[in-house]
């Protein structure tokens, strides 16, 4: 019984090898039609190969194993495409575009928030914070010592985080 099996083994593997050599050449020329590339159709056609080879018991009996080798192939190629189109829409698609509403509502938290600070306070958190200028700087274009930029804009950031922080009673 086992030396049987290791016959249709060896017939078939032998069957598979003829089949492979006829076919190889024109699946190749084939799939290089269809896909531009030879590193592509050289993928493809190993790949149907090797699903034939897989399957050879039930391809290897079918009216045209050949029919099946092409459909594997393209089979394969379609999912190659798919594969990277959805790829290529990940990498390619634009950034969501923000939304106006919340732009909106972002803008008028920050005026509402600063409309809470006094006109100095805001005038030192605007000069330090916005525009980046450091307390000596806001100073001299204040009229006032470095000192007291620094006292407003200490109480101007803590009027900040009472106005835009939700409270918790």
């Amino acid at each position: 019984m086992r030396l049987d099996r290791r016959l249709e083994a060896v017939e078939s593997s032998a069957d598979f090898e003829t089949f492979f050599r006829d076919e190889r050449p024109r699946l190749f020329g084939s799939m290089l039609l269809i896909t531009g590339s030879s590193h592509e159709a050289d993928e493809l056609v190993q790949e149907a190969f090797f699903k034939i080879w897989e399957r050879w018991d039930r391809v290897g009996s079918m009216e045209s194993p050949t029919g099946y080798l092409y459909r594997t192939a393209l089979n394969a190629q379609r999912s190659a495409y798919r594969r990277a189109v959805r790829a290529a829409k990940r990498t390619l698609s634009p950034p969501p575009s923000p939304d106006p509403f919340t732009a909106v509502a972002a803008r008028d938290e920050v005026l509402r928030a600063l409309g809470a600070m006094t006109p100095r306070q805001r005038t030192a958190v605007v000069l330090t914070e916005l525009h980046g200028y450091d307390t000596d700087e806001a100073a001299r274009a204040m009229g006032i010592r470095p000192g007291t930029v620094r006292v407003l804009v200490s109480k101007g950031r803590a009027a900040l985080r009472a106005e835009t922080e939700p409270n918790d009673a």
